[in-house]
């Protein structure tokens, strides 16, 4: 079930754009995203620890990635809602694993390519956390406020987004004009 993010429950929203080389017409992200290796997914932060692909059990795409955002590890379970070869809309529920223990955050992941020429689109990550109840639940445990949680999520994901996203459109560029993998 989706979270609806509101000013009492959002963690963060980051934006990144980058440019990718390649006309939008050869441009797949639902393809990149769906079939990219875990070895392809490591090169884009040094922060990625793993990724596969896997199907909910109603056949859902469901892309699984592992990272450290900030200080924390996180395992996220994105299921395709929407996937096209311009746009992905990916949700998870997400584990988050910290020094205090584990929970939950709902992670929305927006991929977009834009034409902008003939050979160029802009590529853009968009990703926004949103606090389910079992982290409001956490972190009242734990005495930290939802503003303190925000506040380091959202620089935690503004840093990570900003390494990623250069790289994930170099990857998707590299995808579309030779069909194989490698940055």
């Amino acid at each position: 079930m989706e979270i609806q993010q509101t000013a009492a429950n959002a963690l963060s929203h980051v934006v990144a754009k980058a440019i990718i080389n390649a006309p939008i017409e050869k441009v797949n992200i639902a393809d990149w995203l769906l079939n990219l290796p875990d070895a392809e997914y490591q090169k884009c932060s040094v922060n990625h620890i793993a990724a596969g692909v896997t199907t909910t059990y109603q056949g859902q795409p469901m892309s699984i990635n592992v990272e450290m955002i900030g200080d924390a590890l996180v395992i996220q379970h994105y299921v395709a809602t929407e996937h096209r070869a311009d746009y992905c809309r990916m949700l998870s529920q997400s584990d988050v694993i910290g020094r205090n223990g584990r929970s939950k955050v709902q992670v929305l992941w927006e991929l977009r390519a834009t034409r902008i020429d003939d050979n160029t689109c802009e590529y853009t990550n968009e990703i926004h956390a949103t606090a389910t109840q079992e982290f409001l639940d956490f972190i009242a445990t734990h005495g930290i406020t939802l503003a303190e949680a925000a506040a380091a999520r959202q620089a935690a994901s503004d840093l990570h987004n900003q390494e990623e996203t250069p790289l994930f459109a170099k990857s998707i560029e590299k995808k579309a004009l030779t069909r194989r993998y490698g940055i």
